[in-house]
This record gives structure tokens, sequence and C-alpha cells, in this order.
């Protein structure tokens, strides 16, 4: 069988094991590399193709299957994104005829060439996290149809890879467990869309230092997200949203439309949740923040919901902003914005107008810490 030339992030040898299915035999893969080619960054993506550059050479690695399952599972992973073509690569014993995934018309080259490097320091994580979930969906979803799925893969695949590199913050209260103190025995995916419902049976480590029966528990994933508070240190007051919420109306509420914050989720490609901060606030705003204020994110349904919550309060000049209507129509976002002092806000906080999590936990900290947010930005502060 040809061998294949892997010149992006398949050159990354666990990356391999799980696209394949199996753990990568001493000497299956060597180094090699095509000459007058180079791997350049796709557009808005965080993997490459191969452009022809004279004089250039694009590093890879060789790698044979080891039957025609595992081609099926490469072509998987590349999508209908990329096909496979003839290729002739140098090695340390001399050139040698490959096979390489090459770009169908569907991608467009980006702006600069693409760093193996960079990849593996800023994207690896995630990648690892996105085809652990993507190559169990090979029996039940057409290869065609792997871009409806992709996008959600890669916010939970953000997620789970975020939550693995934070360290957490136990204070003084939190007792000091570790990921050595969970064990799973299953764990599935039944359902897969914009979110996934996974069902685990796993045991824990107990307080008294044994481990609890086997539980059986469902959650749901579609990512994490942010939320932010437009604030005004120089007038003192607040932006708040008010629109429509269907899961409210599931419940039979009888005024569905809710008091918030701008919020939403993160984006895999975004570069920080900062940027999605800033992104989200202009879209169901209008209005360009200044300063960020980082808090303390949280849980918002922790028993199911694997979803963390990032807060922010965000510098805002609100004196001569109008409140309107904004969102994306396209989107069915039909959004009102409000202004008003903070006190005012706290009032309705008070009253339960205000009947959503994050608005009410970044009033209250917005309450709390007024005075030295204020003092504070006004002197300049790049920020608390």
């Amino acid at each position: 069988m040809r061998p294949i030339f892997f010149f992006g992030t398949l050159r990354d040898v666990a990356l391999l094991e799980i696209v394949i299915g199996r753990k990568i035999r001493a000497g299956e893969v060597e180094p090699a590399d095509a000459p007058d080619a180079m791997a350049w960054q796709v557009a808005d993506e965080a993997y490459p193709m191969l452009r022809a550059v004279a004089g250039a050479r694009a590093e890879g690695v060789l790698f044979t299957p080891g039957a025609a399952d595992e081609i099926e599972a490469l072509s998987f992973y590349e999508e209908a994104e990329y096909a496979l073509l003839p290729i002739e690569v140098d090695t340390a014993n001399g050139p040698r005829k490959a096979r390489y995934f090459g770009a169908t018309a569907k991608l467009q080259p980006g702006d600069a060439p693409w760093s193996f490097e960079e990849w593996r320091a800023e994207g690896r994580a995630i990648a690892l996290e996105a085809a652990a979930e993507l190559m169990p969906l090979r029996s039940t979803v057409p290869v065609e149809r792997v871009d409806d799925y992709w996008p959600a893969i890669m916010k939970r695949a953000r997620q789970r890879a975020t939550a693995a590199a934070t360290p957490a913050v136990l204070g003084t209260i939190r007792r000091a467990f570790g990921p050595d103190d969970v064990t799973w025995n299953a764990h599935v995916r039944p359902y897969q869309g914009f979110l996934a419902v996974e069902e685990h049976r796993l045991r824990h480590r107990t307080y008294n230092g044994g481990w609890s029966p086997t539980l059986e528990r469902v959650t749901v994933a579609w990512g994490d997200a942010v939320s932010v508070l437009p604030y005004d240190p120089a007038t003192d007051q607040v932006l708040l949203i008010e629109q429509f919420r269907v899961g409210v109306a599931a419940r039979r509420d009888p005024n569905a439309w809710c008091i918030e914050v701008p919020a939403g989720g993160i984006d895999p490609e975004e570069v920080n949740a900062e940027s999605t901060v800033r992104r989200e606030v202009l879209e169901e705003t209008g209005i360009t923040l200044g300063r960020l204020w980082r808090l303390p994110g949280y849980y918002p349904s922790p028993g199911m919901i694997s979803e963390h919550m990032g807060a922010w309060i965000g510098e805002a000049d609100l004196a001569t902003a109008e409140a309107g209507l904004y969102g994306k129509p396209g989107e069915g976002e039909d959004i009102r914005t409000m202004i008003l002092p903070l006190d005012e806000a706290l009032a309705a906080l008070r009253e339960g107008a205000v009947n959503t999590g994050p608005a009410q936990i970044l009033l209250l900290w917005c309450a709390l810490e007024r005075v030295r947010l204020r003092a504070e930005w006004a002197q300049g502060a790049a920020s608390i």
C-alpha cells in the first residue's frame, strides 16, 4: 500500500492514533518533506493546505496505513475538504512516491504559512479532544455531513481542553480533589448535534477517603460561554437587555421575556474569551467596550450541564448611547436594550424583575465593587 504524506496536524502521532484507532508501532512513521511546497494556513481555520512554492520544502512524515479501514478513517477525518492525490517526497533513503490529502475547492488559503510548532502549542489539545468526539461518528454520519457537526464538536472540544489546562481555585474552603479521584466505567453520547447528551457511569472519591458506588448520570454539553455587564463609571449607569427565551416559555411562565446581560457561547476560532465578550456586546447592543474586569467564573447548573460561564464588567460610554433594538434577525434574535442608573437596576433586582442568574450575579458584583471600580478606572488603570 502506498504511504501517505502528512504535512499538517496528522504529523502529530497522538492525533493520528485517535483517528486510526490504534497505537503507532515503532518505525511506522518516518520524516519526509515535499520539495517546492509549503504548508499554508487555511482561511479562518487552524489547519493547513499544501501550496506550491518554488524553493520551499514542506516538512512532514510518511505513514503507511495497515488496512483499507484506516484509509477510510483518515478520509472521514479529513472530511470532504481534502482528496487523496499523488506526490513525490524526499526521505533519508531517497525519493518516494506517496499520496497526500490535497485541498479541494471548498478550502481557500489564508494570509500566511502554517506552523506545526505553533499549532502544537495553541491548538493541539483542542484537536485531540475534537478527534476523540468525531471518530466514533464514522458508523452513523456520512462524511458529507461532518461539516454540520464540526462547529459544535469544536466548541465542546475547546471547553474540555480549557478546563483541563485551568488550575482549580481552591481557596481555603475547597477540598483538593483531582482527576485521579474520578474513574469512568462508561462514557457515551447517544445524541450529538448543536448540543451533546452524554451518559456516564462513574465513581468518585468520597470525603471519608473511600469511593462512591457506581453512579449513572446524564449531562448536556454545548461549550462554554461568557457574560458581561456594560458599566459607565463616569455616569454610574449600566446596560441591560430584554429578550424572549424559549426555555422560560417551555416552563409555561406567563411572561417568557427575560432581563439579561449580553452573553454568548465562545466560538472555537476566537483567540480568547475576551474577544467573545467584545463581539457579543457589539452584536447585542451596538456598543464597543473599553477596559474589561474579569470576575470569577462559575457553573450555572453543575448537576447536569457542563457549561462554564465566564463573567466580566466592561467599561462603556453610556452617556451618549441610545437604547434600541438589536440582535441578528436571521438567528431569531429580537433584543431590547435599556440604559439605567445602577441604583435603579439594583432596585429592579430586589423586586425580582431581573430574572436571570448572570444578570443578578453581575449586578451584585458591580454594587459590591462600584466605588473601587470607579476610582481605579477614573485614574486610567489598564485593568482592576
